[in-house]
Parts: C-alpha cells; sequence; structure tokens
C-alpha cells in the first residue's frame, strides 16, 4: 500500500495530485496545507475518500512540518514512499530586477523566497528522510519551473519572476546535492517542471491575466508548435509518471513533465 505526502496541497497542482492519486484505494495520501481556510475543495476530496489525510504544516514552518512527519510516522507504522513537494512561494512575478525601489525591498523579496523555495524544502525532506529511510520506494519529487533554468530564460527574455526563479535554481542544486549524498542508499530525487499550466483559470486579476495570455503569445512566437497551457489533470498524470518510472540512476536530475529539458 504505497504512502505519498503532498505538500502544498490545498489548490491547484498539489490539489490535482492528492485528486490523481487517491483515487487509487491502495494508495494513503498525506495531504499537507498551509492553511485550511484555502483548502475547501480539498476537504471535499478527503470526505468521499478514506484514504486522504489532511494535516496543517506550511513548509517555511519546520516545527509544523514535524508535527506532520510525526502523525504520518503514526499512520504508517513509521515508513512513507513517497514524499512530493509542491508548495512554493511566487511573489512579485511581474517585477524585473531593476524594479524593486530600494536594495531593502529587493533583500526582502529575495529572502522570503529564500526561505521557503530553498530552506522549507531543505528543511522538509531532512524531516521525512528517517520515514523514507525505511520504506522500500524512497523517492522525492520537488516541483521546479523552467524559469529556473538558465537557457530557458534567456530565450524567453522575461526579466520578471525574479526571487520565485533564482530561489528555483537554487532549490534545484540543493535537490542535486541531497540527491548525492543520499545516492548510495538507493533514494531516487527528481526536480521537475509542471509546463505551463493554467491552474487559475477564471481566477486571476484583468492584470494577471494579461500577462499570461502575452507570455502564451510570446511563447508561440518562439515555439510555433506550441499548443498552449495545459491543465493540471494533464501535468500532473504526466509528472507522475515520470516520478513512477525515474531511477536512481537518473536522481537529482531537473526535467520537465516530458523527463527532458522541454520545458512546454
Amino acid at each position: 500500500m504505497p504512502s505519498y505526502v503532498v505538500a502544498g496541497a490545498a489548490r491547484g497542482l498539489g490539489l490535482e495530485f492528492v485528486n490523481q492519486l487517491s483515487s487509487k484505494s491502495d494508495h494513503t495520501v498525506f495531504a499537507l496545507i498551509r492553511n485550511s481556510a484555502t483548502a475547501s475543495t480539498l476537504y471535499e476530496v478527503q470526505e468521499s475518500r478514506e484514504n486522504v489525510v489532511i494535516l496543517e504544516a506550511d513548509i517555511a514552518d519546520s516545527v509544523a512540518v514535524e508535527e506532520a512527519a510525526k502523525a504520518v510516522e503514526s499512520a504508517t507504522s513509521g515508513t512513507l514512499d513517497y514524499l512530493i513537494i509542491v508548495a512554493a512561494l511566487a511573489t512579485n512575478m511581474n517585477k524585473s530586477i531593476l524594479a524593486f525601489d530600494s536594495n531593502e525591498e529587493l533583500n526582502e523579496d529575495l529572502l522570503e523566497h529564500f526561505h521557503t523555495n530553498v530552506l522549507g524544502v531543505v528543511h522538509t525532506i531532512k524531516t521525512f528522510l528517517p520515514l523514507l529511510r525505511r520504506g522500500p520506494t524512497k523517492k522525492v519529487a520537488v516541483l521546479s519551473t523552467g524559469n529556473a533554468d538558465l537557457d530557458a530564460t534567456l530565450s524567453m527574455a522575461n526579466p520578471g519572476r525574479v526571487g520565485y526563479g533564482i530561489s528555483k535554481a537554487a532549490m534545484n542544486m540543493a535537490v542535486a546535492k541531497l540527491a548525492l549524498a543520499l545516492k548510495p542508499e538507493g533514494f531516487v530525487f527528481v526536480s521537475i517542471s509542471p509546463g505551463m499550466v493554467d491552474s487559475k483559470a477564471g481566477r486571476r486579476s484583468p492584470e494577471n491575466e494579461a500577462v499570461f495570455q502575452k507570455t502564451a503569445e510570446r511563447i508561440k512566437v518562439l515555439l510555433p508548435d506550441f499548443e498552449g497551457p495545459i491543465t493540471p489533470e494533464q501535468s500532473v498524470d504526466m509528472m507522475l509518471k515520470v516520478i513512477h518510472r525515474w531511477t536512481v540512476e537518473e536522481t537529482g536530475q531537473f526535467v520537465s513533465h516530458y523527463g527532458n529539458k522541454q520545458w512546454l
């Protein structure tokens, strides 16, 4: 009976991971959320499926994550098969690095992103490590972004997503370092980009909708075969196929939902 922890499961891709994984009755899915007030749909999923356990834990709060790990340990007799970290901070997405009003504002943005997207990820992995060690699968997947890839950033000519892109690039390196340290124990790590996903259809502000559409149009100019954003259902289905087939020989790599460097 495979066990999964999905961190950042309240909505979007995290919610879809829980939905698809829990659709198989032999799976046990622990859904970590930052705030129950934003997870109404997740609670609806839990009501219809006995194999979903919801735990409140922000990955930036190491004490809360430790409490969540204790709850998982108690429920599974001390083991865990998969840890999937979706949770991330993404603010000031439309600002370039020169658009911050002061060095202090830029510093605050970078440090906040680093605290969640790098340290939060590393600490969460380390907290669940004893459970993963006792499980037979030993797999860790962390959602990344094509914005963390240097070539993709330059080709897209998008100077925004500063704190998000920089912190995700650092996160990829942290995952690679953990993968190397734990490879002798048979652990499998992967940093995976979900592609361009329209996870907020109908819920974006007019300003953000304009930016989203402009980005899609720019991609179509650069990549004429680009068919547009994919749905959360499509993205998660593709990512799970990559995660499930990933091997220890490939551990630590940063790939897309296709399992390669095709980000879109």
